[in-house]
């Protein structure tokens, strides 16, 4: 495993990451963020309320391994994105998989491990990724690796708590009325959380800019 140093990740609004020695709660929401909307930042305040972290990482992904480059906003357009959402001093938007070059979580989150040996992490994922996460790379090592908070989605939740992942795992889901603790399970562990629902995508935001451009582009040569 090679070496990180000890200066701090990029973050949004000047914050960064913590030192090693300082013990913190803190979720880890990874993504394309193309682009970060409204939904990202609902379920980082559930997740902040609920599991009782005292920050939440948005882990921008320089390309998600599960999705097509065409289409894909630039990174730093991304990141730029997400910094405009936030909206929250405990969210702090880093560019750190493309500083580790890294592109799946299971490559990540062992060096932030080593990076933050005293913090408590925990990922954070939407119902529609409890469904995907089969399709990720060694991805029942992630389950072993760090807790993890599913949260309902609309549409999605029935499919995610019957799918793949929900039954190999089925033995290690914790009840909803312990999930304060999470942070501090052993792997593997994880919890389905029912909260406010929101109903924004980004493919729905990215259909609504194709549409409205290609109406700008009709009104222009019509």
């Amino acid at each position: 495993m090679p070496f990180l140093s000890d200066a701090p990740l990029s973050s949004s609004n000047g914050k960064s990451p913590p030192r090693a020695g300082k013990v913190r709660r803190i979720g880890l929401l990874g993504g394309s963020f193309n682009p970060a909307h409204d939904g990202h930042r609902h379920i980082s305040r559930q997740a902040l309320d609920h599991l009782r972290l005292d920050e939440i990482w948005w882990l921008v992904s320089p390309l998600n391994p599960l999705k097509s480059a065409a289409g894909m906003a630039p990174f730093d357009e991304r990141v730029a994105s997400a910094r405009a959402v936030a909206g929250d001093p405990r969210i702090i938007v880093s560019d750190l998989e493309r500083e580790l070059g890294t592109r799946y979580a299971v490559d990540t989150l062992p060096l932030l491990q080593e990076r933050f040996p005293d913090s408590r992490f925990v990922w954070i994922m939407g119902a529609d990724n409890l469904i995907q996460v089969p399709q990720w790379r060694d991805w029942r090592t992630v389950f072993r690796t760090l807790p993890i908070a599913v949260f309902a989605r609309p549409s999605y939740s029935f499919r995610a708590l019957s799918g793949r992942a929900a039954r190999r795992f089925a033995r290690y889901q914790v009840r909803e009325s312990r999930i304060g603790d999470l942070a501090e399970m052993r792997p593997p562990a994880w919890a389905f959380v029912f909260g406010g629902l929101h109903t924004t995508s980004a493919t729905r935001i990215r259909a609504q800019r194709a549409t409205l451009a290609g109406r700008r582009g009709h009104g222009k040569t019509g």
